[in-house]
């Protein structure tokens, strides 16, 4: 089966209300890129090759970007949404008709909402009951006892938010980030 493995980290951040405490962070083992992804689909009983699948990844990178800036929202069922949303600058227009684009805006972003169907459910709550998790520490030091719901390993840091590393994971909590790493709406 597979595991998610994870590492306890203290927050450094001395501005922080969490300063001091110790949270759970992702231990990314390696990130995919389109070839080694479709690589990997291609092996998994499909009857297409490597390159038949990548293409295919690409046209739906090329076509999600396209749909997403045509102000399009695109549902891959049992994936989920992608959407945007805008990023204002902290001080907006006095009045409507001031509102300029080019010195208001901030940023776009690119979204993405989990499948919260019941089957598909892959929401975060419902993902966190799937997941096993294995503390990197205890994986490293060989110590492969079994530690609460099927986990090995101590998972007493988790469920208070996503740890900012390396490998692009969440903030943690008074960071000035999003604790629970993102991918909500945004309001």
């Amino acid at each position: 089966m597979a595991k998610i493995l994870y590492e306890v980290k203290r927050n450094q951040n001395s501005h922080s209300a969490a300063f001091g405490k110790w949270y759970a962070q992702i231990k990314t083992l390696e990130t995919l890129n389109t070839r080694k992804l479709a690589n990997h689909i291609s092996e998994h009983g499909s009857i297409y090759t490597p390159d038949v699948v990548y293409g295919v990844l690409e046209k739906f990178r090329s076509c999600l970007v396209e749909m997403l800036l045509e102000s399009k929202k695109v549902k891959i069922e049992g994936l989920g949404t992608f959407y945007c949303t805008l990023e204002n600058q902290k001080n907006g227009a006095l009045k409507k008709e001031d509102f300029n684009v080019n010195k208001h805006l901030k940023a776009l972003h690119i979204r993405f909402l989990p499948e919260q169907a019941t089957e598909e459910n892959i929401s975060s709550r419902e993902f966190l009951k799937k997941a096993e998790f294995v503390n990197i520490e205890q994986l490293l030091k060989g110590d492969e006892s079994e530690n609460g719901n099927g986990s090995t390993g101590d998972n007493s840091g988790t469920g208070t938010g996503d740890n900012t590393d390396d490998n692009g994971g969440g903030t943690l909590p008074g960071d000035g980030g999003l604790p629970g790493g993102g991918g909500g709406a945004e309001g």
